[in-house]
């Protein structure tokens, strides 16, 4: 007689192994630990066969008689259910397989492996967010969409080159350089960990047309560096975007680490702004010197964003820091075209006319715009280095950007002979 469903669900464990059967071949096998499993046994090419439909109450009586019917339909059209499956089970693993290694996934591991620290590995370079928001943002809008999904070991250079063509075909040259390079070092990555067997894009090197040397637009002539300051300081955006750009051309630090500013790394007593060498490109600690007129922006800054982590926060997030374009959007809306002015020509500002006006050395200057300068022997200057006689000049480049900007006598711009 055919099961019922009291009769399933009641049925307890013995000392030994027992079936209850529902007839056409499926049965319940209940365990000495009280398990109950569903077992359906046939006969194919004349011999005795079984496979196991679950276990109760996962599967229902009613599954499995629907799961009977589907295995005794296989049979009578002359289908092996127990090779089927197992072959759709192989089927599927390959396409797991597939999954776990395309481009894509093997980039994002990648990415995560060298954008988090590990505890493991306490001295392992990290990249800077910035650099690790970039890097994910270009494969993102420019890799995945077509190479994504493809398995690793299965992409070719004609593959990465469609994709850099995309990119060179809507004038993005550099960038096309850019994904290359980052395209080699995810299937270098591919290859030490036994997922790939060579980097498909290290054939491509010189496919595209070479780059043209850019130089970071900036005012280097002090009358328009007067205009300038006074612009800013009649900047009409937010506030917080306004102090950073006040701030930018007195601490002339490189953008992304002013917009990356924590209120932790910035000490009042000593006067300092202390960068940690995760943040710094050349993956040095850093001082930056605050002269007293740095000091006045961040206090008055202070009471609107001093309770979150970053001194200049995101508008849309205060969680995350502004966005890179924030100081560049701030230049446009002041008139500065991309030919005049941009958010890194601050520090070519700083560096011409601190030599070549106000003659500080300039082993001083190369120091404080974090350079890798070096000493006779060729080992790298600490932090510390020179620290007073920068904080000297930090003090006396404020107060001539204020005398500028008050319309001070200017000192003559006269370079230096070669």
């Amino acid at each position: 007689m055919a099961l019922t469903d009291i009769q399933v669900r009641t049925a307890k464990p013995k000392e030994k192994v027992y079936k209850l059967a529902d007839g056409n071949g499926l049965y319940l096998q209940v365990t000495t630990t009280g398990g109950k499993w569903w077992r359906f046994r046939y006969f194919f090419g004349g011999k005795e066969k079984m496979i196991s439909f679950g276990t109760y109450p996962d599967i229902s009586l009613a599954e499995a008689r629907d799961k009977r019917h589907d295995a005794r339909n296989m049979v009578a059209h002359g289908i092996n259910p127990g090779a089927e499956r197992k072959a759709l089970k192989e089927a599927l693993a390959e396409q797991s397989a597939v999954i776990e290694n395309s481009f894509e996934l093997v980039a994002r591991e990648w990415h995560t492996a060298f954008s988090v620290q590990d505890s493991k590995k306490p001295n392992k370079e990290v990249w800077t967010e910035g650099h690790a928001t970039t890097i994910m943002s270009r494969l993102e809008r420019d890799v995945f969409p077509w190479l994504g999904a493809k398995p690793i070991s299965e992409i070719k250079p004609i593959d990465i080159l469609a994709v850099l063509r995309r990119v060179e075909g809507r004038g993005a040259l550099e960038s096309a350089h850019r994904i290359r390079t980052i395209c080699g070092q995810v299937l270098r990555y591919a290859v030490a960990t036994g997922r790939a067997e060579r980097d498909a894009a290290a054939d491509l090197r010189g496919a595209l047309p070479p780059t043209r040397e850019r130089h970071h637009a900036a005012l280097t002539d002090p009358k328009e560096v007067a205009e300038l300051l006074r612009a800013i300081d009649g900047f009409k955006g937010t506030f917080h975007v306004k102090c950073a750009l006040k701030l930018s051309p007195v601490l002339f630090s490189r953008p992304g680490e002013l917009r990356q500013m924590e209120w932790s790394e910035i000490d009042f007593d000593e006067e300092r702004w202390n960068l940690p060498a995760e943040k710094m490109k050349m993956k040095q600690p850093h001082i930056v010197p605050l002269p007293s007129q740095a000091v006045a922006i961040l206090k008055e800054l202070q009471p609107l964003t001093g309770n979150g982590r970053y001194v200049f926060p995101c508008h849309r997030s205060p969680l995350r820091p502004m966005t890179n374009n924030a100081i560049t959007a701030a230049l446009r809306r002041m008139g500065y075209t991309s030919d005049e002015m941009t958010g890194h020509g601050f520090r070519a500002m700083a560096r011409t006319i601190l030599d070549e006006v106000l003659q500080v050395r300039p082993d001083f200057i190369e120091h404080q715009l974090a350079h890798a300068v070096k000493d006779p022997n060729g080992r790298a200057y600490n932090r510390t280095a020179h620290l007073a006689e920068r904080k000297k000049m930090m003090q006396v480049w404020a107060d001539y950007l204020d005398g500028l900007k008050q319309g001070a006598k200017v000192i003559p711009f006269e370079r230096k002979a070669a």
